[in-house]
């Protein structure tokens, strides 16, 4: 039996419950998706990112709402609002910093979910519109956390809010009207702030949305595994609860500590310093940089410094930047393996550590002057990242040679087990 001819097992025992899954079967639908869904067994705690995404968009949501509730999207007031919120609003402080540090959290545990998927080959038929749905909720993710970048008004808000919206110049003819769009004007003002307040306030509903999308589709297609082989048997699942409930909580409750630890201990270490000064459209600050999630894709735009063909360098580095993401939409038809699992390929878990190091190079890069030498890596990392989709991936599914694969996921948990046992009885 695979994941996809798992039936319902739910049985309605009181009256109100057969009375509700009559005329609305919720129940059934929660439980054979979150008791009784049957997961492959080796599932090991890189596939508990998804669990944590769902409870810190819950968060987000929630500690959003009742800061909507005090804040003023006026220019005059946007950053007296802020400090009226730390300051005098009961808890003001803490829902803030659950806010602003969620906001970071929520990128850490996007990465990682990122990079699991990329791993294990969880972008592979039958999972590429799974794959996809991901795609677009970072993208979405990326467009609020940019807006509530802009909302507490301070120096590096204001002007990297004219720094981003200004990238859209570089598109011939339609780049302005779409500039002056974002704007409501001609320059970062108060349609600015109000456009963006709204945006902020309900793309985190649409989020909620596709993430439900997101889940379905993976009820459909089923959990992927780190063997990257289906689900051949009934021995290959256990039921989601209580095995991956339990994982998950623990992962969790791991998770939220460190997260407990950046709001009550570090809470200003993930912002930048001059986001704590009012904005003042006639200082520029020293560097502008944006938030620390963004600054891979900064670096990659400012690596491109040279013209190519009829393409300007400013236009260059724009399409270089949105290029970035959207290679990730395509990577399902980029990698010709047929081997889904890195734990098989030998050569593509080598470059894949590669291209992870190279994103966190790129990353440091984005918060660095774009000079010297900064740039010359800059221009080598963005090569090796494209390289990684364009070149890399359809080649090695070419010429790579894999390890032999288990003939189930029983079977490798199995050998893994084994190896374990003789590796203690050695010691």
């Amino acid at each position: 039996m695979s994941q996809l001819e798992h039936h319902g097992t739910y049985t309605p025992n009181t009256g109100i419950e057969k009375w509700i899954d009559a005329r609305m079967p919720l129940p059934r639908l929660m439980y054979d998706s979150f008791v009784a869904y049957p997961v492959p067994r080796n599932l090991n705690y890189a596939y508990t990112f998804g669990g944590i995404l769902s409870l810190m968009l819950v968060a987000q949501i929630l500690t959003g709402v009742v800061l909507a509730m005090h804040y003023a999207a006026s220019t005059g007031l946007a950053f007296s609002s802020v400090e009226h919120i730390m300051r005098d609003v009961n808890s003001g402080w803490l829902i803030r910093y659950m806010h602003a540090n969620g906001a970071s959290f929520f990128f850490i545990a996007v990465y990682l979910h990122i990079f699991r998927g990329m791993y294990y080959g969880s972008y592979k038929a039958p999972r590429e519109l799974l794959w996809i749905l991901g795609c677009i909720i970072y993208l979405l993710m990326m467009a609020t956390g940019f807006m509530g970048y802009v909302l507490p008004w301070g120096q590096m808000s204001f002007w990297g809010a004219t720094v981003i919206t200004g990238f859209f110049t570089a598109f011939p003819v339609v780049g302005e009207p779409i500039q002056q769009l974002l704007l409501g004007g001609f320059a970062v003002d108060n349609p600015t702030l109000n456009r963006f307040f709204s945006l902020h306030y309900l793309l985190p509903f649409m989020i909620a949305g596709v993430v439900v999308l997101h889940v379905w589709a993976l009820h459909v297609t089923g959990q992927t595994n780190p063997t990257g082989i289906e689900v051949k048997s009934k021995t290959d699942t256990v039921a989601f609860t209580p095995y991956a409930t339990i994982k998950d909580a623990f992962a969790m409750m791991v998770f939220f500590v460190v997260f407990a630890y950046f709001v009550f201990y570090m809470p200003n270490f993930l912002g930048h310093p001059d986001n704590y000064i009012e904005a003042n459209p006639l200082v520029t600050p020293a560097h502008i940089v944006p938030e620390w999630y963004y600054l891979p894709f900064y670096a990659i735009l400012r690596a491109i410094t040279f013209d190519i063909g009829p393409i300007d360098s400013k236009l260059g580095g724009v399409l270089a930047m949105f290029g970035s993401i959207a290679v990730l939409f395509v990577m399902p038809w980029l990698d010709t393996s047929k081997v889904r699992s890195a734990v098989y390929r030998p050569w593509y878990k080598l470059f894949f550590w590669i291209f992870v190091a190279n994103a966190i190079l790129l990353g440091w890069l984005g918060s660095k002057p774009a000079e010297g030498v900064y740039t010359t890596l800059a221009q080598i990392a963005t090569a090796y990242y494209f390289g990684f989709f364009i070149i890399i991936l359809p080649l090695l599914g070419l010429i790579e040679t894999p390890r032999r694969l288990p003939n189930s996921i029983t079977e490798a948990v199995l050998e893994r087990n084994r190896a374990s046992a003789s590796s203690e009885a050695k010691d």
